[in-house]
């Protein structure tokens, strides 16, 4: 059927039901008042009465035609008076009543993924000096609420190589802040990616973790950055040790959690 304007909603209909205290009566008074019996079901002792023979109502008032006893269950039916909603029943909808992206993060319990995003980096990247540098290893999420927390997680391949004792440090940054900058508590560094003299380098993959609370929902970027703890030796990221390029690959995957 075509309409002007909008189309209306589907409608969903329920009948209101009325319970009666029952007495030695004729007369009883109803909760919304009717035009006749019709409008009515009156049920006594579950059986259905018949309009005009059994019963007769105007306005608010049910005149039976004989009288009830106390004992007697009695309830009435409003056919006329049917109230309308557009909720449906409940477990009524089915996913392919739901438009895509209609269920928002509001809707949905705590600690929920509401999106993943993962980025692989294979670009080498050296430093040589005590200075903070970027990995090359970067990646972007926009949040979908304000309450929404953000798991990161991250596996660099580290090679530190040199002639003497080197270490080497790796921290995680939200756009140019710190949010994970672990101190070194000794010459060793933080994560004890290292290697002496006798060993002569050492290759690895690094491993950090980190939930975050960006409590915005504009687009958020994600890096890291390491540096050599002493001042000989060098750090290499993203390098291939092996004959194939099946090494050297560090993974940055990002989590978004409902709040």
């Amino acid at each position: 059927m075509a309409y002007i304007g909008n189309i209306p909603a589907e409608k969903y209909s329920a009948f209101q039901k009325q319970d009666f205290t029952t007495s030695a009566t004729t007369s009883y008074t109803l909760d919304h008042p009717v035009a006749n019996a019709n409008e009515l079901a009156l049920f006594i002792n579950f059986v259905r009465q018949e309009p005009t023979t059994s019963y007769s109502a105007s306005g608010t008032t049910l005149t039976l035609t004989s009288a009830t006893a106390s004992s007697d269950d009695m309830y009435c039916v409003y056919l006329g008076k049917a109230v309308q909603t557009v909720n449906p029943p409940n477990a009524s909808v089915g996913t392919s009543q739901l438009v895509d992206g209609a269920v928002t993060s509001s809707k949905l319990s705590a600690s929920k993924v509401l999106q993943v995003v993962s980025v692989v980096d294979d670009t080498d990247v050296t430093v040589n000096n005590q200075t903070y540098t970027d990995t090359g290893l970067t990646a972007n999420i926009t949040p979908i609420s304000t309450s929404s927390k953000v798991l990161i997680t991250v596996n660099t391949a580290i090679l530190v190589s040199g002639t003497g004792a080197a270490y080497a440090g790796i921290k995680l940054l939200r756009g140019s802040t710190d949010i994970f900058n672990p101190v070194a508590t000794n010459a060793n560094g933080p994560f004890g990616h290292g290697f002496n003299s006798s060993v002569g380098g050492l290759y690895g993959f690094h491993t950090m973790q980190f939930l975050d609370s960006p409590n915005s929902t504009a687009q958020q970027s994600y890096k890291t950055q390491f540096r050599n703890y002493h001042s000989t030796g060098s750090m290499y990221a993203q390098v291939n040790v092996g004959s194939t390029n099946n090494d050297g690959k560090s993974v940055m995957t990002l989590m978004e959690v409902s709040g």
